[in-house]
């Protein structure tokens, strides 16, 4: 019989805890990898099972270890992420996790069946964290400028003209199909590595236009950035600040703005929007159409 003085047994001493949420990590920058990577391991219940430096890599990756979450890049050489994604929704949940914030893009994400959008420069250290949780349990999640993408699809009338309880609206219904807020379903092609291989790798560039299903990128070439001041000057772009460069790159705020003055040196600019302008090719004179 058991001492009265004793407390009674735990009945949720032997209950394994839960398992970690296991996430593949693509993106074909390698400090962007490492710093995703680190910021998910510290994490009690997320484990980063592979890395991955393109599409097929992810696939490939995807297999073997079965995720439950895959972060996804847009662009990437060889195949692509907006190309791998219909093959990698077939075997987990995917949440972009980009630069690219063009409004095609990010309607075309949708379309294949991500489950979220988040833009580099746009959301801290807990919202990704968040976003992996909430994708794995079916909650999309994105952030401002995907957010606003998919408001400007509504806009521009995918979705206008639906047939409305009687009473409200007090125009003519349509029998336009809007499920999926405007966005048409496409069964996804049947998963194999053979088609997966047969894909383009989409990452042909023009001076202008769009190639391969999705913007060319400027020629960066003439600026002559080194390959440390590239990386940087892409998180630029992004919408980061000096303190969020030096946690990404692993280096300090002094190293960062060192780094950014020889930047402005070699672009010929005097300010972050100008530097950014000139670097995706949106500066007037840049050689890459606006409007």
């Amino acid at each position: 019989m058991q001492s009265p003085t004793q407390p009674p047994p735990n009945p949720f001493q032997n209950v394994p805890p839960p398992a970690a949420l296991r996430v593949v990590v693509a993106d074909d920058n390698p400090v962007v990898r490492a710093g995703l990577t680190a910021l998910l391991s510290g994490r009690e219940d997320i484990t980063v099972v592979a890395e991955a430096a393109d599409g097929r890599e992810a696939y490939e990756a995807a297999r073997a270890h079965r995720p439950d979450v895959i972060l996804l890049d847009v662009r990437m050489p060889g195949v692509d992420g907006i190309s791998a994604l219909p093959y990698l929704v077939q075997i987990a949940p995917v949440v972009m996790l980009t630069y690219s914030r063009e409004s095609e893009i990010v309607q075309e994400a949708l379309r294949r069946g991500a489950g979220g959008y988040l833009v580099h420069g746009e959301f801290a250290a807990d919202q990704l964290v968040a976003a992996v949780r909430d994708v794995k349990e079916g909650r999309a999640h994105f952030t401002s400028t995907a957010a606003g993408a998919l408001l400007e699809q509504l806009r521009q009338g995918s979705g206008a003209g639906q047939s409305l309880p009687e009473g409200l609206g007090g125009t003519q219904p349509t029998h336009r199909n809007t499920a999926g807020f405007g966005l048409p379903h496409t069964s996804p092609p049947s998963t194999s590595a053979e088609n997966l291989s047969q894909l383009q790798p989409g990452v042909a560039q023009s001076s202008s236009g769009w190639t391969g299903g999705r913007p060319a990128a400027p020629d960066r070439s003439r600026f002559q950035l080194s390959t440390r001041e590239a990386e940087i000057m892409d998180l630029i772009a992004s919408g980061m600040n000096n303190q969020q460069i030096a946690t990404a790159c692993f280096i300090s705020e002094k190293t960062v703005k060192n780094h950014i003055n020889r930047i402005f040196a070699k672009l010929h600019s005097t300010s972050r929007s100008e530097a950014a302008a000139k670097w995706l090719g949106t500066a007037p004179g840049s050689g890459r159409g606006v409007g």
